[in-house]
Formats: C-alpha cells, structure tokens, sequence
C-alpha cells in the first residue's frame, strides 16, 4: 500500500515551499500573496530506509525499489471555507482524498511575508481550520441522516455511529478523541474531515532552529508531542538545492540531525499505525508498506492480489538476523529461517518470501 498524506493550511504558512522541498520539485509556484496554489501538486518521494539498501547489499540486489509517500500541496483554507468563502468547497474535496492530514501552521515573525491575521498565532490557525473540517461533516451528516437518506445506513452501528459524531459535531466538539469504541475501517469509511488522522509541523524560521519557541510550546501543550514536528521549510528548500557533500556539512553547522521528510515520515508512520517489511533477492531488494498486525496474506496481498488468494506459507526472517548472518543461507545454517502459516502477524523489519498457489 502507499499513503497519501494532504498539506493543509491558511494560505501564506509556507506549504508549497515544505512541498516543493519534500519531493525535491519546483512543482508548487511560491509567491508572497494568498491563493497562490489553486489546483492541488502532487508529488511522490521514495521513503527511506537504510535497512533496504544494507539488505540490498548483502542480497546483490541488481534492483533497489523503495515504498513511496504521496504528497499534496492543497489550496490555503480560510474562515468560512465550508460555506464556500475562498476555494472551500474546491479545498475540502481535495482533502477528503488523503489519508492523513499534515496540518501546516506559521511559527515565526517575519513582515516582508503576507499573513492572512493580523497576528501570528498558530493555536488559533489550527482551531480556525479544525472548525471548518467539522462544519462541512456536520453538513455531510445532516444530509445522510435526512430521511430521504436514512434508508442508505447499512446497520444500526452504523447509524449509532453517525448519530454519535453529528451529536458532538452540533455541540461544537471535535470528535477525532472520542472514537476509540468504533473499528478503524467504519472510522475510515465515514470520509469525514475532522476523523483524518493529523500532524501538526511547526514551520520555524531559520533563526530559529534549535531554539525555544512559544508558539510551539502552546502547541504542545494541547496536542500529543509525537505528532507534533518541527521544521524550517525554507532550510529544507536551500538543502534540496546543495549536492549530497554541501547538504551534509550546511546540515552540520545549523546542527540538524534529520531532514523534514524523515521527521514527516517517522510521524506518519507512528500516526497511521504502519509497519515496513522487505522482499530480498538478487533480481530486487524492495520495501513495503503494511498496517501494524497485518497477517502474512493480507501482507501478500499488497504485491498482488493472486498472492494472498493462493496463499500457502511465507518464509520468514528477521532483518537483525538477516544483516548478522549476511543473508538468507547463514538465517538457514543459524535455524533463523522460519515457516509461518495464515495467522502470522508480519513484524516490522521482516524479510518475506511467500508461497502461493495460482
């Protein structure tokens, strides 16, 4: 599976340029107005891995192929988007596409850059957004629970569901906390808004990398800290610009130990809950991404859809053992080579070989 992860923020806060600079393009124009984005880019970035390259290695891969990110760089959103002020309604359906959001929000002064507020105040920004997600589901749920629509629920933990998120959506509450009780796919099925998973990053100034920072203090004060990332979107443009030698040592000076896209996809992947396994040999070495406690055919399943109808076995070994016993014969000669059957759960880091039958 790949995942599609959705750039949101209030026009002017630095999201085409964290765009541009995370799939390393000149795709998303970037100028000093508002609205400069209409029509969404998007960019697909190989994830990193560099267990992928050292089981390439020992596999004498002829091929490397890493899983991909999918970003989109969407139009800023601004106060009553849901009812259509600015590009609303163009804005919330390009984000009902993605997976996730990653939530965009200014976090240093700087007058020569146009601000929509007369103020920078990111906790504000968020909540003005986070609002207008919930107004434009509570539309979307008034109309399917319309009588005319009624009749469209599927069961009753459906509508018990729709009924709960609508109730707290009137009262003004962001329901994203309270729906631990329902199953993830009804959660992901329900294509509301304010239920996609989110980051919030922290675009700082260069100046202040590494330094205190109030708004971002506010910010952690309300949110988890691990889906709370801080990064300087212009730095990261000026590193894609540098040749691998220049980057590492600018990198050095400003003291920045990962790169924005690393932070973006560490935070993705704890979010949404995902796992990395690999296929090895000497054709390709390749990464794939899975959700965690994901079983070895529904693991299958994502090379191709043959693989988990014919599912027999999956062969199994772990990275740590793979890298320590230089590859699949010394994982045999060690009884680190195992069999596992339908009900394995694939563990992160594992090396997959599968047995089906078509």
């Amino acid at each position: 599976m790949s995942f599609k992860c959705g750039i949101v923020g209030l026009p002017n806060v630095g999201k085409s340029t964290t765009f541009n600079a995370l799939t390393k393009s000149k795709n998303a124009q970037i100028a000093n107005f508002p609205f400069c984005t209409i029509e969404p880019n998007v960019g697909i970035v190989a994830i990193p891995d560099d267990r992928l390259n050292k089981i390439s290695i020992i596999s004498n891969s002829k091929k490397t192929i890493n899983s991909i990110i999918t970003f989109v760089d969407i139009a800023g959103l601004v106060k009553g988007a849901s009812g259509g002020e600015g590009l609303g309604n163009k804005f919330l359906s390009h984000i009902r596409e993605v997976d996730m959001i990653v939530h965009l929000v200014r976090c240093f002064e700087d007058n020569n850059i146009q601000n929509v507020n007369a103020t920078i105040d990111p906790l504000r920004d968020i909540e003005m957004i986070e609002t207008e997600l919930m107004l434009s589901d509570l539309e979307s749920l008034e109309k399917r629970l319309d009588k005319k629509n009624k009749n469209k629920i599927k069961n009753e933990e459906e509508k018990d569901f729709i009924n709960y998120i609508y109730n707290n959506l009137e009262k003004g509450i962001n329901p994203s906390n309270l729906i631990k009780t329902y199953g993830k796919r009804m959660v992901k099925n329900s294509s509301l808004l304010s239920l996609k998973p989110k980051i919030v990053v922290c675009n700082v100034g260069e100046n202040d990398i590494g330094k205190n920072n109030g708004h971002i203090d506010k910010i952690l004060n309300k949110y988890d800290r691990d889906n709370v990332i801080e990064i300087s979107a212009d730095i990261e443009r000026q590193i894609t610009e540098l040749n691998d030698e220049e980057a590492e040592s600018f990198k050095s000076a400003l003291n920045i130990k990962e790169s924005g896209l690393d932070k973006l996809i560490k935070a993705s992947f704890s979010t949404l809950r995902l796992n990395t396994y690999f296929t090895s040999g000497e054709k390709e070495s390749r990464s794939w991404t899975i959700e965690q406690n994901t079983t070895a055919p529904d693991a299958a399943e994502v090379i191709h859809s043959d693989f988990k109808k014919g599912f027999i076995k999956a062969e199994v070994m772990s990275y740590e053992d793979f890298v320590k016993f230089k590859g699949e014969i010394g994982c045999k000669e060690n009884g680190k080579y195992r069999i596992e059957g339908k009900d394995y759960v694939v563990k992160d880091g594992d090396i997959l070989h599968f047995r089906f039958n078509t």
